[in-house]
């Protein structure tokens, strides 16, 4: 199964609630975004079995602040996809923004742990989502909802990390302000994909701040300057985003199918 087959079929498990019949043993990861928690099943060579997902707001900027929301999400999760696959889960792997130290960085873990999954892993999210894409040799950029992170991969190996606090959030509070709308209006409208091409000139400075920020992030680090650029998310999902980040950035950009998703895949191949 090619790179992008995988996150095809990762889609469509979840939007039919199916399982694949592909044999164990399995993995498990559980991103815990923004906007957006998400449970996802692979079997031991990384191929999607099973995943689910719930919008949800308990996490900002990268930080847990609803520790007890986002365990019932992902219990309730765990759940859905046991009675699907029918077996029961028990070890499962979560990740964390670059640079996330200390006791930030093991609240992931801890809900998860407190859902019924033992942690066995915790991985940087673009770290996470390059491994979904099969990249050795490249930089992914990963944005979620209030964070933009970076990593450089050289001959399979991570070279260079790093996180600004910028990411979709900031779309949905332009949008909320430029439409007098209430930020939760503002993230269905964003969602929405019938409405795309009405929003993009309106939140085209905060894709072209994200580039920016990335941009710096790379600056005087020329060796990188001919590395192919990924960029998952689900910000990437606005029609012409692929595009308008490049033209900021200076550079080609790929956006895979279903950015959304790349990062759980990619946790759960670390599980």
């Amino acid at each position: 199964m090619e790179t992008y087959e995988k996150i095809y079929k990762l889609y469509e498990l979840i939007e039919t609630k199916t399982v694949a019949d592909l044999p164990g043993p399995y993995k498990v990861g559980v991103d815990l975004g923004t906007a957006d928690v998400v449970l996802v099943v692979t079997d031991g060579a990384g191929y999607p079995v099973a995943g689910s997902m719930r919008w949800a707001s308990v996490v900002k900027d990268g930080l847990v602040v609803d520790f007890r929301g986002a365990m019932v999400i992902v219990e309730a999760l765990k759940a859905e996809v046991e009675e699907r696959m029918g077996i029961t889960l028990d070890k499962g792997a979560t990740a964390i923004p670059p640079g996330t130290v200390g006791r930030n960085a093991m609240a992931c873990s801890h809900v998860i742990a407190g859902a019924g999954l033992e942690p066995v892993c915790q991985v940087d999210e673009p770290v996470a989502a390059a491994k979904a894409l099969n990249i050795t040799h490249g930089i992914v950029v990963d944005i979620g909802g209030g964070t933009t992170g970076i990593a450089v991969l050289r001959n399979g190996e991570l070279v260079f990390t790093a996180d600004e606090p910028t990411g979709g959030t900031h779309v949905s509070l332009v949008l909320a302000g430029a439409y007098k709308i209430s930020f939760e209006e503002a993230e269905l409208l964003k969602r929405d994909t019938a409405q795309h091409r009405k929003i993009m000139p309106v939140v085209l400075p905060v894709v072209e701040k994200m580039a920016t920020v990335v941009k710096n992030m790379l600056a005087g680090k020329t060796e990188f300057d001919d590395y192919p650029v990924y960029v998952v998310g689900g910000t990437a999902y606005l029609q012409g985003f692929e595009t308008e980040f490049g033209k900021a950035f200076g550079r080609k950009v790929h956006v895979p199918p279903h950015p959304l998703l790349v990062t759980p895949l990619g946790i759960a191949m670390f599980g």
